[in-house]
């Protein structure tokens, strides 16, 4: 992915790369484009251990600080950029067309559930643990290994038991 500052705003830092330097204000929200994959949004968060490009994360406003998703988590939910791990800052994505990590068997169009594996999604129905205002765009495989692609807008999950 490509994506390119969208709006009137400098960035010391590419979406695909992490800095052990903070660069931006944590929670810098920047709108950019991508000629394949369109428009989206993205968050400037502080990094958690594993993650790697493509990882699932919930994140705290009050520290923008991250961590893996997994089941039962509450909060905002992003998508990882860069392999951002602890001490490390980057780029995550909140709206648009997204890449993100999926366990296998997953598939188009399907809703997202937190795993029990920490970063990755799935399409098995899992009482609390959908992802809200997420929605698979691809099966697995696309674009490639264990990837997929999902159009997500400021996803979110509460550990509800209702959908």
């Amino acid at each position: 992915m490509a994506f390119t500052i969208a709006e009137n705003t400098l960035i010391g830092q590419a979406f695909a790369d992490t800095s052990t330097t903070q660069k931006h204000a944590n929670g810098l929200i920047v709108q950019a484009k991508d000629p394949t994959y369109g428009v989206g949004e993205f968050i400037y968060l502080k990094g958690a251990a594993n993650t790697a490009i493509g990882s699932w994360v919930t994140y705290n406003a009050d520290d923008y600080s991250t961590t893996l998703l997994a089941a039962n988590a509450i909060g905002p939910v992003a998508v990882s950029m860069s392999a951002n791990v602890a001490s490390q800052w980057g780029w995550y994505q909140i709206s648009g067309k997204a890449i993100g990590l999926c366990l296998a068997g997953f598939v188009d169009d399907a809703n997202v559930y937190a795993t029990a594996t920490a970063g990755s999604v799935d399409d098995a129905v899992v009482a609390g643990d959908r992802v809200k205002n997420a929605k698979g765009a691809s099966a697995i495989g696309t674009p490639s290994g264990s990837f997929a692609e999902f159009e997500i807008h400021r996803p979110w999950m509460d550990d509800g038991l209702a959908a």
